[in-house]
């Protein structure tokens, strides 16, 4: 049987996603010599609720300045540019496909944050840095492939200083009721792993956190996919984040928005605190 890191790689690893990425910037009318994070947002955000998303997530974090941040599957960077850019926080940002990582350096050179942010091809059950590291963490729409969530929220908090601030926002599973595949981040329920909130805050406390915010955000993300199917109906644009998804990127939005829709799958932000003792 295929390993499950293997399918993710592959769901991911699009191929020539640097090339195809650049010349819809040229083809829009970028000047790839002063770009910015605003000119990357449609292809960024590759997540629900895209940047007003990712803004919203930050906030959370309430980070004050000259912090070390660590973006936990952190795809082609988009997270992190927009912490790099509009703070005075350094950003560390891994992710398990090496074609992201390579994008996600690529871009952050033309935007000129490579002295904020750096980016590692990593696993999160794995990663390559000492005890207490970091000041704060995010991750956006990564624990859905992840089968060993103990494992996983082990390492973030080994990483991760005591008494710093984790964000997630995350797809997570209501009732028992199946899914209907293919989805953004799996083909098949095999490499999809969704657990419930209870679950999940179960798994954070166990791993040393204490949870503090829990906020279902399905209303916003159903208005955001009715927008984003409404533009995809157009036909696809130079720059969106098709490039990244493919040719089946709206079956795979109808889906989520179909299971959303019927209460099998939901939107959820969570903060948690690691533990000081």
């Amino acid at each position: 049987m295929e390993n499950v890191d293997d399918i993710v790689k592959e769901h991911y690893g699009v191929g020539d996603l640097a090339t195809r990425i650049l010349d819809g910037l040229k083809a829009t009318g970028v000047d790839l010599d002063g770009l910015t994070t605003e000119d990357l947002a449609v292809v960024d955000e590759f997540h629900i609720g895209g940047r007003m998303a990712t803004q919203y997530a930050i906030s959370k974090l309430h980070l004050s300045g000259n912090e070390h941040i660590l973006d936990i599957g952190c795809g082609i960077g988009g997270a992190a540019r927009t912490i790099a850019s509009q703070t005075r926080n350094r950003v560390t940002g891994i992710d398990l496909t090496p074609e992201f990582i390579e994008v996600a350096e690529m871009l952050t050179r033309l935007t000129g944050l490579d002295d904020k942010a750096a980016f590692h091809a990593a696993n999160a059950l794995s990663m390559p840095f000492d005890d207490e590291t970091f000041d704060a963490a995010l991750t956006l729409h990564v624990a859905m492939n992840i089968r060993d969530r103990d494992a996983l929220y082990g390492e973030i908090a080994r990483v991760m200083k005591p008494a710093a601030l984790l964000c997630i926002y995350d797809v997570i599973k209501k009732g028992d009721a199946p899914i209907t595949f293919p989805m953004p981040w799996a083909q098949t329920e095999y490499s999809s792993h969704l657990v419930g909130v209870e679950e999940m805050q179960t798994l954070l406390e166990r791993a040393g956190f204490e949870v503090d915010v829990i906020e279902d955000r399905t209303p916003s993300a159903i208005d955001f996919f009715n927008r984003g199917l409404a533009a995809a109906a157009k036909g696809p644009q130079p720059l969106g984040v098709h490039l990244i998804m493919g040719p089946t990127m709206r079956e795979k939005l109808q889906n989520v928005k179909h299971n959303m829709e019927e209460g099998r799958i939901a939107p959820v932000l969570m903060t948690a605190r690691r533990k000081t003792g």
